[in-house]
């Protein structure tokens, strides 16, 4: 195949108005470097070291996981991660609060109020929750696109879907309304 583009010349003769260049020359002129000097930089190494000749064996015990098994390594990183584990590291806050009240008890308090850059373990490990709940609704919403399954489970697993994502997102909204209140408020 012909891969040739036609080119407008704004800078050259005014005589020259359209110039056909090949794909090789359009990538070589918007590089900086050419193939054939890459290709000489990167073998550069293999001139001063001989790379050594390893027969290496994979280990007899070491098998490619399961799918199971990364799909939980996965989740229980996404819990992690959006539970604020490298903020708690960093920052080192308290587990839970505490505030004092009319009578000049101190009660625990879950949520550090108006501070959204700011949380306590408990508020992040919660919301964590929620949000690894709601991925599993549309994970388990999925699900029902495999072929074999009864209606019914079909049917059951819709409404699950459907329930964890609902509780999920009107339980992070109500969170996010004991953390700022006032939040979406008109």
């Amino acid at each position: 195949r012909d891969f040739s583009v036609r080119v407008h010349v704004a800078n050259h003769s005014p005589y020259i108005k359209n110039r056909r260049i090949n794909k090789s020359q359009c990538v070589a002129q918007n590089n900086f470097f050419t193939v054939k000097q890459m290709e000489s930089l990167y073998s550069l190494p293999f001139y001063l070291f001989e790379v050594p000749n390893l027969k290496l064996k994979r280990p007899s015990w070491l098998h490619q996981p399961s799918a199971m098994t990364v799909f939980s390594f996965v989740l229980l990183s996404y819990f992690l991660v959006t539970g604020g584990i490298i903020y708690d590291v960093i920052v080192e806050p308290p587990s839970v609060g505490s505030t004092t009240d009319e009578h000049g008890h101190s009660r625990p308090v879950a949520f550090m109020p108006y501070r959204v850059n700011g949380q306590y373990i408990m508020e992040g490990l919660a919301s964590s929750f929620l949000f690894t709940i709601g991925g599993l609704g549309f994970i388990i919403m999925d699900q029902t696109h495999t072929s074999g399954k009864p209606k019914l489970n079909k049917i059951l697993l819709i409404a699950m879907g459907f329930i964890f994502i609902v509780v999920s997102f009107f339980t992070t909204w109500i969170f996010m309304r004991m953390k700022l209140p006032g939040y979406l408020q008109p």
